[in-house]
């Protein structure tokens, strides 16, 4: 066990942050005037999405909801889905299936304030918990293949977590308890050049033996020199987690008595990152922007392969830095022209050692995974891309506009191999059976140049109904896993970039009670990479995705608000394959964990200003667990009520109450050689808090 939490790290963590922002008190008398920065953020997802299918959560959904985990933020966004896994894992859907596999986590694209999260080639399907989206000014999502602005990853979608900017705010101390010894403790306070935000949360967890404690902050300044308005900032993570891993046996989740075991109570996940960046924006001339973002990233991690026969404990971690530089310019006819350029610099590393021989399963099972040093690399990687978009009336009314991104982008892999060649134990000793199943490849280098783009038309205005269609592309080349993490009898991964094409039709329309927008998208995948039957990563897969979304905001009544988040989809397969794990790939059949239907719908109930209630509604529809589509999970329908009550100027008191029916319902289920499994849900919680601001 490597952490237990308790309430003192929580506390210790809040008052360290109370001594961080210069000059913030009760209110900023004498201060200097807050600093306005004018020149707009040109990698802004909801600009992006002008012609395109995008969602934002503004600052007060995001108060209300205070989600302890990403699942409970994203249900608010229709086509997406974060399925929960223990603690704070999880896997990301954004208009695809929940993607699984060493690399899928590439085919999404995580930003803060615009800048990705991790370099090109180097993602972890658990990198969402390394950003505060609980203290977000807002969390943007942007559905569909978006590379031409954003490059690779951003292949199904991306999500930018947009923080706070500096500006004079009190401080506000928020602090909640509820089950399992749960306790999160939230500080956030600006003054006219510095913005502090501080968040720690300890659990005991729900399930047996799985403590969870991570912390977070974020630390912005903002200020001019000279010509330029520079806004920068620090963000850091640290995640100390013991996991619990699938129940197992048809409808487990079900089950009391099994809802809450954890099989491997030594199994833990510890993860650290930091990011620095540096925006520094000016005007050239009478009208041109121009933005310059230098940035610097680190992320470690050290966990437990469970899952895993012989348990091997991987070590990963990147070094990374790079720059952003975009340039925007009004044009002669109304023409909104932008462009961009993007370099970067990483360096990684893997390590898997397992610690002893393994006694259990097969005999093939003991002799091809030996005890000792499985992988240990490290990898080099160079990106450089070049952008440029156009906004063009077409007409003099301006209601119809034209809109095209184009993108290029080249990634270059050298990969170090800092074990022995092949697959032999450490000591250069041949596994039984044919060799060991992990297969270190000889260093090697590897490059990957892609082109996407985007071509679309708006009509309208939304006030008065607003057509748009749009094709576009996006690509995510392969990971660094997915080349150099080998086994079996591959010796080279000869992987091409995955690639999606899309088309999307959506109207919108506003009026004084009501919003609505709906869209209609298709799109198809090809060289989709997975592991077939031999264990060999392959690139030649091909998928099929086509559905409807929708958003609506109705106002029946004074006080009263519902909210619906809604989509219906189909994902298949379009090629045939034996695939590894015993599953059958045919074409037409869905793509197993892609549920049809997802939906929310909320009430939000505002009797008075100093009090709301929201009580959500979140249905997911049923799927299947494999590829040959022979067992399904039957979906789930959850409430969750929300309430706040502003007490006085200083104090605020909220409570929530998760899973309102108390019913029993799977996070992910699966189907895995042959034995269903599960991340249960949780049960029935209640959270009550209060907000300070002294």
């Amino acid at each position: 066990m490597r952490f237990r939490p308790g309430g003192a790290s929580v506390a210790a963590l809040l008052l360290a942050g109370m001594a961080v922002v210069p000059g913030a008190s009760r209110a900023d008398d004498g201060a200097a005037p807050p600093l306005v920065v004018t020149i707009e953020a040109p990698r802004d997802i909801a600009a992006w999405t002008a012609a395109g299918s995008g969602s934002r959560i503004d600052a007060a959904d995001i108060a209300r909801t205070r989600p302890a985990h990403a699942s409970e933020l994203f249900a608010r966004v229709p086509g997406v889905w974060i399925s929960r896994g223990d603690g704070q894992e999880s896997l990301i859907a954004i208009r695809s299936p929940v993607l699984t596999g060493p690399g899928a986590c590439g085919a999404f694209q995580i930003l803060e304030d615009g800048i990705p999260i991790r370099p090109a080639g180097f993602c972890n399907v658990n990198e969402l918990f390394e950003v505060d989206f609980a203290q977000a000014a807002a969390v943007e999502v942007a559905r569909g293949p978006a590379s031409s602005q954003y490059g690779a990853n951003a292949l199904h979608g991306a999500i930018n977590v947009v923080s706070h900017r500096p500006g004079p705010q009190p401080w506000t101390l928020g602090l909640e308890a509820g089950p399992d010894d749960s306790f999160t403790g939230r500080l956030s306070s600006g003054s006219a050049r510095w913005r502090l935000d501080v968040q720690g949360a300890d659990t005991n967890g729900f399930r047996d033996a799985t403590p969870t404690g991570e912390q977070k902050l974020g630390l912005g300044h903002a200020t001019t020199l000279g010509r330029w308005q520079v806004s920068s900032r620090l963000a850091a993570s640290n995640l100390n987690q013991e996991t619990a891993g699938f129940i197992f046996g048809k409808d487990a989740y079900r089950k009391a008595g099994l809802r809450r075991d954890n099989l491997n109570p030594e199994a833990y996940r510890d993860a650290s990152s930091a990011r620095l960046h540096s925006a520094w924006r000016t005007v050239l001339g009478e009208n041109t922007a121009l933005s310059i973002t230098p940035y610097a990233r680190w992320s470690q991690m050290d966990f437990l392969q469970h899952f895993l026969p012989g348990q091997p404990t991987e070590t990963n971690g990147q070094r990374s830095a790079g720059v952003l530089v975009d340039l925007r310019k009004p044009l002669p006819g109304g023409i909104d022209w932008q462009a961009g350029l993007a370099g970067e610099y990483a360096r990684g590393f893997l390590s898997e050692v397992q610690a002893r021989p393994l006694s259990t399963g097969s005999a093939f099972q003991q002799a091809t995974r030996p005890a000792g040093l499985h992988y240990d690399f490290e990898v080099a990687s160079r990106m450089a891309a070049l952008w440029q978009s156009l906004d063009l009336p077409l007409d003099a009314a301006g209601d119809w506009h034209l809109l095209a991104s184009l993108r290029g982008e080249y990634l270059s892999y050298d990969y170090d191999n800092r074990a022995l060649d092949g697959n032999t134990r450490d000591d250069g000793t041949p596994c039984g059976f044919g060799g060991c199943l992990y297969n270190r490849p000889a260093d090697r280098s590897d490059h990957f140049a892609n082109l996407a783009g985007r071509l679309g038309l708006r009509y309208g205005d939304p006030y008065s109904g607003q057509w748009h269609g749009a094709w576009s592309n996006g690509f995510r080349p392969p990971q660094v896993t997915e080349l150099y993490r080998l086994q079996r009898g591959q010796t080279t991964a000869d992987l091409d970039s995955e690639r999606l094409q899309g088309v999307e039709l959506g109207y919108q329309r506003a009026w004084a009670d009501v919003r609505i927008s709906l869209t209609a998208f298709g799109m198809r995948k090809t060289h989709f990479i997975f592991t077939d039957a031999d264990g060999l990563n392959v690139s030649d897969g091909r998928t099929k995705h086509f559905g409807l979304e929708t958003e609506a905001t109705w106002r029946p009544a004074p006080r009263h608000e519902l909210h619906l988040s809604a989509s219906l989809a189909r994902h298949r397969y379009a090629f045939d394959r034996a695939a590894s794990g015993g599953e059958i790939i045919k074409s037409g059949n869905e793509i197993d964990t892609a549920p049809p239907f997802m939906g929310s719908l909320r009430w939000l109930y505002q009797p008075r200003r100093d009090f709301s209630l929201e009580l959500e509604g979140v249905r997911m529809g049923p799927y299947y667990l494999d590829a040959a589509n022979t067992a399904r999970y039957a979906g789930h329908t959850l409430a969750n009520l929300r309430a706040d009550w502003v007490t006085s100027a200083k104090t605020t008191l909220f409570a929530r109450i998760t899973n309102l029916t108390d019913s029993d319902y799977a996070e992910r289920a699966d189907l895995a050689f042959g034995s269903y499994r599960y991340f249960p849900g949780l049960p029935r919680r209640l959270f009550v808090g209060i907000e300070w601001r002294p």
